[in-house]
């Protein structure tokens, strides 16, 4: 991915803005680190396709910008309140909660202004934002509430695992791929998703702030290793790798590059 995280970082240098505190503000948030997991899993899709990366590096660099501004909302003292985020202090603690809440306006804004020439992407976003968003709501929510596999999975199925979907599903229209491509790996981004998600949830409960980046045990009662136990979380995580990586089956040996992210969400350490 190191390849691909400097295809965005120098698209992401020309799409931001450059002077003003809003500007800063931006910046600071989407420069502050991060995987670049998601506009990766763009241009996965797009090797995966045959489809040349400038097509999709758009959308790429739009999905990073709607996640960060999620990030920065999320991180305020009304969500979860988070002093720290990818390792440096969260966009509100630099700049103030105003600038932090704006700066997140203006990413998301950006976001949509950069693909609002692929129409059909940009309808693809926006329902995994509003998805995103609902995920949010019911998360909140759900603590301290008894929780079954089926309700846990539908709360990440709207926060995380929609975003990774657009981030597949957009790519491919794109790209021009037929319905059978499309339904495929939508199936394959909706198990990513999940995996992801409990990957995350294991690393909340056993890594430290450090290597993470941001507070450890923020979510400990909201986590699949909180509902189901750690060692079951273990079992799910694998499984439902498994399970992306088999949806893929009708594409190919060109899957390849899609299923090693599948392995890399599942191996990584934040």
């Amino acid at each position: 991915m190191s390849k691909d995280k400097l295809i965005i970082e120098k698209a992401l240098e020309k799409y931001l803005p450059r002077k003003g505190e809003l500007a800063k503000a931006m910046r600071y948030s989407v420069f502050a680190g991060g995987k670049r997991f998601r506009p990766s899993l763009c241009l996965a899709t797009a090797r995966v396709l045959g489809c040349p990366l400038s097509k999709v590096i758009p959308l790429a660099c739009a999905v990073e910008l709607v996640h960060t501004f999620t990030l920065v909302h999320d991180d305020l003292p009304a969500m979860d309140n988070s002093d720290l985020r990818r390792g440096k202090p969260a966009c509100h603690k630099v700049f103030g909660e105003a600038l932090a809440i704006l700066a997140g306006d203006g990413l998301n804004t950006l976001a949509f202004k950069i693909i609002a020439y692929q129409p059909k992407a940009a309808q693809e976003l926006a329902g995994a934002l509003l998805a995103v968003v609902e995920g949010q709501v019911r998360d909140i929510k759900s603590v301290n509430q008894k929780m079954t596999l089926a309700k846990l999975r539908a709360v990440h199925g709207w926060k995380t695992a929609a975003l990774l979907k657009a981030c597949v599903r957009g790519s491919a229209m794109i790209c021009g791929a037929k319905s059978p491509a499309i339904k495929a790996l939508t199936n394959y981004a909706q198990h990513l998703g999940l995996a992801f998600q409990i990957t995350d949830d294991i690393l909340d409960v056993t890594s430290t702030r450090e290597k993470l980046g941001k507070p450890v045990e923020s979510d400990v009662k909201k986590g699949f290793p909180y509902f189901f136990g750690l060692e079951k979380s273990k079992v799910l995580v694998v499984a439902e790798k498994n399970k992306a990586v088999k949806a893929l089956d009708s594409l190919g040996n060109a899957a390849g590059p899609l299923k090693s992210l599948a392995e890399y969400v599942i191996g990584r350490v934040n």
